[in-house]
């Protein structure tokens, strides 16, 4: 079954693309929580033409992704916790990597984010996803709080 995805779905596709899903999932899950249409011959048509006024716009999103990513690279961050040794009492998320961003001026959704859950002290590596076509990687450490 063909479906347009109308907003971006974790591990499936980004948002106005044709995507291929077995039936059922489409029918019960997709189509009724509004995550997509089915791909019929005219859905597809709209969707062409869409994408066809979009280009411009898309191009400016780009380039202001790829000026952040630029922006990204240049900064060092260090995560503070509290450890006993080398473990860490509780463990680092997506979420600390957002806050920690966010206080270095960047407001980055934490679903944008994919790092793992850290558990120990070192230096680590996330992937953040600016845009469908700018991902970046972001090197950061974890240090023992005082």
């Amino acid at each position: 079954m063909e479906i347009i995805l109308k907003q971006d779905v974790n591990k499936l596709g980004f948002k106005d693309d044709i995507v291929t899903v077995k039936p059922g999932y489409g029918r019960n899950f997709l189509i009724p929580q509004g995550m997509a249409v089915l791909a019929t011959p005219s859905a597809k048509k709209v969707l062409a033409e869409n994408l066809k006024q979009r280009a411009h716009k898309e191009a400016k999103l780009i380039a202001d992704a790829n000026t952040i990513a630029e922006a990204l690279k240049g900064l060092e961050i260090k995560i503070a916790v509290k450890a006993g040794g080398e473990k860490l009492f509780g463990s680092v998320t997506n979420a600390d990597i957002a806050s920690a961003l966010e206080s270095n001026g960047h407001a980055i959704d934490r679903k944008f984010i994919t790092s793992g859950t850290i558990k120990r002290l070192g230096k680590y590596e996330a992937n953040i996803r600016l845009h469908r076509d700018v991902i970046v990687e972001l090197p950061y450490e974890v240090i023992a709080a005082e």
